[in-house]
């Protein structure tokens, strides 16, 4: 079963994956639908004509042997012979008649017994037509078979009768048998031409198709092979263009978008130097005034206490937004190391557990700040192999986004492990968001709500690093929300670098609250 299984597959990968095999296989299920329906019609009026021409011949025949035998049944002399005598002499006549050519056989129903044609089985007439003719005096016919007694095979046959009347207007049913075995010949000799001319004509039609459809499908694959050499990197390749129909058009269509793909790429590759380049003189320009003006700022922070109080609550400012302008810094740096695709990996196994405990051990503090309480659901361990800076980083801009919308509840963290993958996930209960917005929580610089300002830290770019840092771990990044009710972010990373995730041990939408 399984080899018939794998047999019945392979032309479904075959249609799935060749165009040629496409284009052949539907050719041909139409041309065998056509001459599957032409073939039924040509034989089928093939056999009406030919069973109608020959119906014809038997009846004119018929009528003209039953036509004679009245004419010699009328004129019997009874005083001389008898019905029965002459009903036999004019049976022996007509089968004499019937013989040549092996025309048909008689039978006539005489006064005390059938009279029958030499080697004709009496069964040969259809009981239904013996029936029809106690009634009728018409020129009955009927479909039979022809049965003989002398060892033959049956035939097909027609079945011809009707009434003749002697004396006294007595009633003597005459039934002619005839052969149908040469038209039936004839119906065969077409079947098999009309089978084997659509045999024929399959073979040509999907010969034929079939070069057509090379002829029309190389130059695609050309332009198949072309394009995967392009997206390995060989942006040199091109087609070979002849002639000025459309598949050349195509040609030049594919060298021209190579051509333009290769400026494209060297101008992304240009900017892409520029922009590292950039990003490294922008870090020592401005590493080195920042690092002077916070020695500055440490200094006055240390005699704070001896200035005036507005002057004090400068200094203090002024470190907040140090602080704050050394952590945009930092990630701006980290944004611009993914974009040139510099960002790479460290990878250790470590318990996820600990490092979620860790982070929020560093919240604590803000926690107590806002009035919330981080409540951790998790198993004992969860191992996992990953850059453990990189998912702590991740869970910290978790945490602190959940504590800064949180509006003071209660934060949630769970976290389930499975053969395959290890999730993280932080629910809050606070302002929320909106399906549409839950799209843009990872944009750099999106805020929930634009109202409040930035009261807990935060330079807009966590939420984008942490999404960047999860896609570089192979895994994924999540967010649910709705207004009022809160959100979940859920982090789900492979436990094996480069293992390939299929789901998550954790939901997106929180189980405290189920779409409805």
């Amino acid at each position: 079963m399984r080899r018939l299984g794998g047999l019945f597959q392979v032309p479904g990968r075959l249609w799935a994956r060749s165009l040629p095999f496409r284009v052949l296989s539907t050719t041909l299920a139409l041309t065998v639908i056509v001459l599957l329906v032409t073939g039924w019609f040509l034989v089928a009026q093939s056999t009406q004509g030919i069973y109608q021409t020959k119906k014809e011949l038997c009846l004119s025949e018929a009528a003209s042997v039953l036509d004679g035998m009245q004419r010699q049944l009328s004129m019997v002399d009874t005083r001389t012979e008898t019905v029965t005598e002459r009903l036999t002499q004019l049976a022996t006549d007509a089968a004499a008649r019937g013989s040549v050519g092996a025309q048909y056989h008689v039978l006539v129903s005489g006064p005390v017994s059938d009279i029958a044609s030499a080697a004709l089985n009496p069964y040969s007439v259809p009981a239904a037509l013996r029936s029809a003719l106690e009634t009728s005096d018409a020129l009955l016919s009927t479909p039979t078979t022809l049965m003989l007694t002398d060892g033959r095979p049956n035939q097909p046959g027609l079945a011809v009768a009707s009434v003749i009347r002697g004396p006294n207007n007595v009633r003597y049913p005459v039934y002619l048998i005839f052969s149908m075995t040469q038209e039936e010949e004839t119906l065969a000799a077409v079947q098999r031409a009309a089978i084997a001319s659509g045999v024929m004509v399959i073979v040509l039609l999907g010969v034929t198709g079939y070069f057509v459809a090379l002829s029309v499908v190389r130059p695609v694959q050309a332009a198949r092979r072309v394009a995967e050499q392009m997206s390995g990197g060989n942006l040199a390749v091109r087609m070979q263009v002849t002639g000025t129909e459309d598949l050349a058009s195509l040609g030049s269509s594919m060298n021209h978008m190579a051509e333009e793909m290769g400026r494209k790429i060297n101008q992304l590759e240009s900017l892409s130097a520029l922009q590292q380049r950039f990003v490294s003189d922008v870090s020592h320009e401005l590493r080195t005034p920042l690092t002077t003006v916070r020695m500055a700022a440490d200094v006055l922070d240390g005699h704070r206490d001896e200035l005036q109080p507005v002057m004090a609550r400068g200094v203090e400012l002024m470190q907040t937004e140090l602080g704050r302008f050394e952590e945009l810094l930092g990630e701006l740096l980290e944004i611009s190391r993914f974009d040139a695709g510099a960002a790479v990996l460290a990878t250790e196994e470590v318990d996820v557990v600990t490092l979620v405990l860790i982070e929020i051990d560093a919240v604590g503090a803000l926690a107590a700040e806002t009035g919330a309480e981080v409540v951790l659901d998790a198993p004992s361990t969860a191992i996992a192999e990953v850059d453990a800076p990189r998912v702590r980083r991740i869970i910290r801009n978790l945490l602190t986004n959940a504590l800064a919308y949180g509006d003071g509840t209660d934060i949630q963290v769970s976290i389930r492990v499975d053969d395959q993958a290890v999730a993280v996930a932080v629910r809050d209960y606070g302002v929320g968001f909106t399906t549409a917005e839950a799209a843009q929580v990872f944009n750099r610089f999106w805020r929930a709500d634009p109202a409040r300002g930035r009261s807990i830290g935060g330079t807009g770019l966590g939420l984008s690093i942490s999404l960047e840092d999860a896609r570089l771990h192979g895994g994924w990044l999540h967010a649910w929300g709705r207004p009022g009710e809160g959100a979940q972010f859920r982090l789900t990373l492979p436990r094996h670098l480069g293992q390939e995730l299929s789901a998550s041990p954790w939901p997106v939408v929180p189980t405290d609250r189920v779409r409805p």
